[in-house]
C-alpha cells in the first residue's frame, strides 16, 4: 500500500520524536553537573551555601579530583566538595560556609567531565533561602505538611574513636557512630488510599518510596537519592564514598538504623590508598555529615 507524502511526513516526525536524545538513558559516558540547592542562615550571622549534583549516568560512578576540573571559587579550589559522584541526582551533598558580609557575590562550583564544563552559582538571593519545609518537600519527609511547621533540629553525630583510621589491605574496618536527635519529625498516620512502597535498585539495595498515593494510571516514582532512610526507619545513618581513593569502597551495610544511640557498619577497600568517607545522620528531613579518612596499607 502506498503512503501519501502527508502521512510519510507524519511518520518521520513520530519516528524522530521516539528517537529524541531526551528519552535516551545512558548507562555510562555522560558528565556530572553541579547544582546549587540554596542557602541557610547560621546563628553567628554567617551563611551556608548548599550544593548537590546531577551525574547524568544511570550506572557509572565518576571520580573528579580537586583541581582545574573540580574547584570552588573564591577561596578554593578545595572547599571540601566531593570528588566521587554517585549516579543520578544527589541533593544537599555538602555545604560551604561564607561570612556574614558576603553580600551579593557568587560562590561558583565548576566541574569538567568528558570535555564539558558546567558551573553552579551560589548566591544569597532571598528566593534561594532553605528552610525545614524545603528539605521536607525534597527529601520525602512526612506526607502531609502542616502550618505552622513542626520544629525540627538536625541530628548530631560523633565518631566512636578517631576520625583518622589505618587498616591493612584485605581487612574490613569497623566504624561506629553515636547519633542523637530531638525526636522530630514525628511519624504521622498515612492518608487514606496511600500505601508504603519499596523496590530494589540496580545495586540490589532497598529503595524507600514511603507513603505514596496511588491510583489508576499513576506510576510510583523511584528515588534517586543514595542518602535516604530504609522503610520503617525514623533515624538512621548513611555512609558514602566521598573523596579520593584509587579503588572502590564497599559498606556492609551502607544504611543503618540508629539503635540505642549508635549505628555500626564495616567497610572494605579494593586497593591500598587513602580514602575519604562521609556519614550522614538523617532524621528523614535534615542531615548532619561526619567525615572520616582511612589509610589502607
Amino acid at each position: 500500500m502506498k503512503m501519501s507524502s502527508k502521512w510519510r511526513g507524519l511518520t518521520l516526525v513520530l519516528l524522530a520524536a521516539s528517537l529524541s536524545p531526551a528519552q535516551v538513558r545512558y548507562a555510562t559516558g555522560q558528565n556530572v553537573a553541579p547544582v546549587f540547592e540554596g542557602w541557610e542562615r547560621n546563628a553567628d550571622g554567617s551563611f551556608n551555601m548548599v550544593f548537590g549534583y546531577m551525574n547524568r549516568n544511570y550506572e557509572e560512578q565518576v571520580d573528579i579530583p580537586i583541581g582545574p576540573e573540580n574547584n570552588i571559587e573564591p577561596g578554593g579550589p578545595d572547599r571540601n566538595q566531593p570528588t566521587h559522584f554517585y549516579r543520578r541526582r544527589q541533593q544537599f551533598a555538602f555545604k560551604v560556609k561564607v561570612p556574614k558580609d558576603w553580600g551579593d557575590k557568587d560562590l561558583v562550583w565548576t566541574l569538567v567531565t568528558r570535555g564539558r564544563t558546567e558551573k553552579a552559582y551560589g548566591s544569597l538571593l532571598p528566593i534561594w533561602e532553605l528552610g525545614n519545609l524545603v528539605y521536607q518537600e525534597n527529601r520525602g519527609g512526612p506526607p502531609d505538611v502542616n502550618y505552622p511547621e513542626e520544629p525540627n533540629e538536625p541530628p548530631s553525630i560523633e565518631m566512636v574513636g578517631s576520625a583518622q583510621r589505618t587498616v591493612a589491605f584485605g581487612e574490613p574496618l569497623s566504624l561506629i557512630v553515636q547519633v542523637t536527635d530531638d525526636g522530630h519529625p514525628t511519624p504521622r498516620p498515612r492518608r487514606p488510599g496511600s500505601t508504603s512502597i519499596s523496590v530494589r535498585d540496580s545495586d540490589g539495595a532497598t529503595v524507600a518510596i514511603g507513603a505514596v498515593v496511588v491510583g489508576p494510571g499513576r506510576e510510583n516514582p523511584l528515588t534517586q537519592a543514595v542518602v535516604r532512610l530504609d522503610p520503617g526507619v525514623r533515624l538512621g545513618v548513611t555512609w558514602v564514598f566521598y573523596r579520593g581513593g584509587p579503588g572502590t569502597v564497599t559498606f556492609d551495610p551502607m544504611r543503618i538504623a540508629v539503635v540505642d544511640g549508635k549505628a555500626a557498619t564495616k567497610v572494605s577497600f579494593s586497593q591500598p590508598g587513602t580514602y575519604g568517607l562521609r556519614a550522614y545522620a538523617d532524621d528523614g528531613v535534615l542531615l548532619t555529615p561526619l567525615d572520616v579518612t582511612v589509610t589502607v596499607r
